[in-house]
């Protein structure tokens, strides 16, 4: 632990303190998030791979104690270094990204190979040393690695999945691992048993009969049936009953920022009106923490700053950072 006996939890947080503030080295921490500055298959609006750098400057903001949790950040949460090596390929595949030919777009799926295998590789050491994994990204494609790694260790996990979009694309663009691939490319990879998603309300025609085809493996609650459900007078409480009971014991959460309410991630890459409130995403990531599940790990994707300073983005995703760190701790028991 860094500088410990200077920590107060009460004042200001250092400039150049760890995330939300603290103290903690990896080492020292229960839980380890890993940043990936990577956005090189971004389809629409750029500037997602300063994310995580954007949340980290962000979450020295958030005020620690919580009313629910109490201060869970006690037993360690730390942010590793961003890797030189991702944020270099990350800047070769975005130029040959440009390009769209065929020699470019190969080097693109190389690239993306390589950062899967960083992540897989990082994610396991981590797990080895009987840690928690969080992921901060970067477009949706950065945690195909992690999520590889953590069900190699809870093969009975499934993943509850926030997004606008349903991800389930065999590639696009000719990118094989694009941010719109990433859950096709995890049920494709994995022997992933269970993918609950939440939200979505932009996909394709294919990914819609992929969905048919693929029950119960895949149950998607999409967007205009949960709002639907609230116009008609149903109270979110109930709502979410059906997605937790889909879920197994072992959850793992991929939170892509834009199955939000835009309002509250105006820069993110894709923006789709409708979403989720902040509240309703924190309520029923606690509804899963509080039924007798336990979240093995976590991902936060697509986060972009605005222009000139503007951190609404990066202050929204750092607060919802720091509840998927505190409610994944105490469905782990580990206070």
């Amino acid at each position: 632990m860094k500088d410990k006996k200077k920590f107060d939890p009460n004042s200001a947080a250092a400039k150049d303190s760890g995330i939300f503030g603290l103290p903690f080295s990896v080492k020292d921490s229960k839980l380890a998030l890993l940043q990936v500055p990577w956005e090189a298959t971004t389809s629409y609006g750029g500037g997602t791979a300063e994310g995580p750098k954007a949340i980290l400057v962000a979450s020295r903001q958030v005020d620690l104690y919580d009313i629910e949790l109490g201060t869970f950040y006690k037993v360690g949460i730390a942010m590793a270094d961003e890797s030189a090596e991702i944020r270099q390929w990350n800047a070769t595949a975005k130029k040959a990204a440009k390009a769209k030919s065929k020699k470019s777009i190969k080097a693109v799926n190389n690239l993306s190979q390589k950062v899967n295998e960083f992540v897989y590789n990082q994610t396991k050491s981590l797990l080895k040393e009987n840690k928690i994994v969080g992921l901060v990204g970067g477009d949706h494609s950065s945690p195909l690695g992690a999520i590889k790694a953590v069900l190699e260790v809870f093969p009975k996990a499934g993943i509850l999945h926030f997004d606008a979009h349903a991800d389930l694309r065999k590639a696009y663009e000719g990118f094989e691992h694009s941010h719109a691939s990433i859950m096709y490319n995890v049920l494709n990879q994995t022997g992933l048993e269970k993918l609950v998603q939440v939200g979505i309300r932009d996909f394709s025609e294919d990914e819609f009969a992929l969905i048919k085809k693929s029950k119960p493996r895949i149950k998607t609650f999409f967007d205009e049936k949960l709002s639907e459900a609230k116009f008609e007078g149903k109270i979110w409480a109930d709502i979410c009953l059906p997605i937790v009971e889909a879920l197994p014991k072992e959850v793992y959460i991929s939170f892509d920022i834009d199955g939000l309410d835009p309002v509250l991630c105006p820069h993110t890459g894709t923006p789709v009106p409708g979403g989720l409130k902040f509240q309703e995403a924190l309520y029923l990531i606690k509804l899963v923490a509080t039924t007798g599940r336990k979240i093995i790990g976590f991902d936060l994707n697509e986060v972009t700053p605005g222009p000139e300073g503007d951190e609404w983005d990066a202050n929204v995703g750092a607060r919802l950072l720091y509840k998927l760190c505190g409610w994944t701790l105490q469905s782990q028991r580990r206070k």
